[in-house]
């Protein structure tokens, strides 16, 4: 799981990517860093909601295209709702604010959405 954290935030690089720097001045890639896709980000709000729910196995993540923008849609059952969301909405913002940050290294724009 680290591993795709630190793929959907361009954090580390490999071994071999590390030799090219010093050898030729620039890494590879540079300027792009690690390729995420919108289902990486579709993942990690998956794994992230799955974590904070009581039913789990009940969580359904999806994505969808409104307005030239993407939206990541949560439902889940009522009750986790409100876990999801958090007190004051923090827990939501803060996982909005991964999202787009990460969504802005795909030069993209991606919404997260909870399902009434």
């Amino acid at each position: 799981m680290f591993d795709a954290l630190k793929k959907l935030f361009g954090i580390g690089s490999s071994v071999a990517a590390e030799k090219n720097e010093k050898r030729n001045g620039s890494p590879e890639g540079a300027g792009n860093g690690n390729p995420v896709s919108l289902k990486d980000l579709e993942g990690f709000v998956d794994y992230v909601v799955r974590a904070l729910v009581d039913y789990p196995d009940e969580v359904h993540v999806s994505t969808k295209t409104e307005n030239d923008d993407k939206v990541i849609w949560i439902a889940c059952r009522k009750e986790d709702t409100g876990k999801i969301i958090g007190k004051k909405g923090k827990t939501i913002i803060a996982l909005r604010a991964l999202v787009a940050g990460a969504a802005g290294r795909m030069q993209n724009r991606v919404k997260v959405e909870v399902a009434d």
